[in-house]
């Protein structure tokens, strides 16, 4: 056997870097067949997690819904043509049909009406179908490809009437029981990665709420592991004889006119000179990928929890060795809480005249970053007489950062050798050299 000459673990390293993330697990088919696992656990909190753990896949979700939807009509069922209002005719949107609801063509508004649906606990169908009357919808059946979790609520009501039980039943007994997926849950199990949320300027963690979405679950409500995924994500490549036939999933890997990257439930994206099916997801506290390349049965999973960070479009491609992996130097850490005193008041966003920069706290030190470019500019650490900060990297490398406070004790504007930064463009309050002309 020819040795892979991917590095794994490095590439599954700057994803985490590059994205901020609390913790990261990944795994790896060649052909259909385990290759790597792993993962990296930055959080202090959460020393447990490892390859083994199940994260909230999110969107993942869909596509086993769609799945649902596709093995109805191979029986004679349903035809994807049949409009949803044949099937819960409770619904306002009767007319959209069954085709449009998967590939998200049928006009409907991204998100049920009420609260945000991802971070309130979950509504019954009645009352999910009484709060969506058809008034939100956004375009024409057929007019553009605009995503809806809504949508996809509607496609699982219709699974559940058609068979006769809950949605999650049919999950259970028609997907996970015969493709040996184990470790694929409705709801969190023990040892389960906890959501996080990282502050953009403090680095530290905040928890996410874990819900029970009720009747948006066929949209996004499911737990998995990696090992799972890489089996879900070898059927959607090859098919299974008590699932659904390879010619359907075929189908449901063709861009439909509206959109060249999502065909009925799974998303087509290029990487290289590949072309890989599958899904991303995400949850408030959760990230993650999901692709296949049919042809040769490579695959990628990976979960993060983490809102936002990890890039979920490109992940499948860094870990195959397809695209060029992040340039992320250095792991990334939280930052210990409660961030010290003196700083709290310095994170955020500063202008330098026009120039919008981002002041962080992460290694025990500030870095401030301009907003534009993404880059680093300098780096500062806090003085032990408390009289501000030293620059130890960039331009003000040796200077003395200091934050001018009012009379009132807010701050005022941060001062470095002339420099100085406000919270407004060229505030007229601060002492601007030159100021705006």
């Amino acid at each position: 056997m020819t040795p892979d000459p991917i590095r794994y673990d490095e590439r599954l390293a700057a994803l985490q870097g590059a994205g901020r993330l609390p913790s990261v697990s990944a795994a790896v088919a060649r052909g259909g067949a385990p290759a790597w696992q792993g993962s990296l656990v930055a959080d202090p909190g959460t020393p447990g997690l490892g390859p083994g753990t199940a994260y909230r896949i999110g969107s993942i979700t869909k596509t086993l819904t769609a799945v649902l939807v596709l093995q109805l009509r191979d029986e004679g069922r349903l035809d994807l043509a049949d409009p949803v209002g044949r099937f819960v005719p409770e619904t306002g949107y009767r007319e959209a049909t069954l085709r449009d609801l998967l590939a998200h063509t049928a006009g409907l508004q991204s998100e049920p009406a009420g609260p945000w649906w991802e971070r309130s606990p979950g509504v019954g169908t009645d009352a999910l179908l009484a709060a969506n009357d058809g008034s939100g919808r956004v375009a024409g059946a057929g007019e553009y490809f605009h995503y809806s979790n809504l949508g996809y609520a509607l496609l699982g009501e219709v699974v559940a009437r058609l068979r006769g039980v809950s949605w999650w039943d049919v999950v259970r007994e028609r997907l996970l029981g015969p493709l040996a997926m184990d470790a694929t849950s409705y709801l969190p199990p023990a040892g389960h990665a906890p959501g996080r949320s990282v502050d953009h300027f403090a680095h530290t963690l905040s928890p996410e709420p874990l819900t029970d979405t009720g009747a948006m679950a066929p949209a996004g409500q499911l737990w998995s592991t990696t090992a799972d995924l890489l089996r879900w994500a070898d059927f959607l490549a090859t098919g299974h004889p008590d699932v659904l036939g390879a010619a359907t999933l075929a189908e449901m890997a063709t861009p439909t006119a509206q959109a060249a990257d999502y065909g009925l439930g799974l998303r087509v994206l290029t990487a290289g000179d590949r072309t890989l099916a599958g899904h991303t997801g995400s949850m408030p506290g959760f990230q993650a990928a999901l692709f296949v390349d049919r042809t040769t049965r490579d695959a990628v999973a990976v979960l993060a929890n983490a809102t936002t960070g990890l890039d979920t479009d490109a992940a499948a491609g860094v870990l195959l060795g397809l695209t060029p992996a992040p340039a992320a130097t250095v792991p990334w850490q939280p930052s210990e809480v409660p961030v010290p005193g003196p700083v709290v008041d310095v994170l955020g966003v500063w202008f330098w005249g026009n120039t919008a920069f981002g002041f962080e706290w992460t290694g025990g030190e500030l870095v401030v970053r301009d907003l534009r470019s993404g880059e680093v500019e300098d780096r500062f650490r806090p003085r032990p007489d408390g009289a501000g900060f030293t620059g130890t990297d960039g331009y003000h490398r040796g200077e003395t950062l200091r934050a001018v406070r009012r009379a009132d004790g807010g701050v005022s504007h941060l001062e470095c050798a002339t420099f100085v930064w406000t919270r407004t463009p060229y505030d007229p309050r601060a002492p601007i050299p030159g100021g705006l002309a």
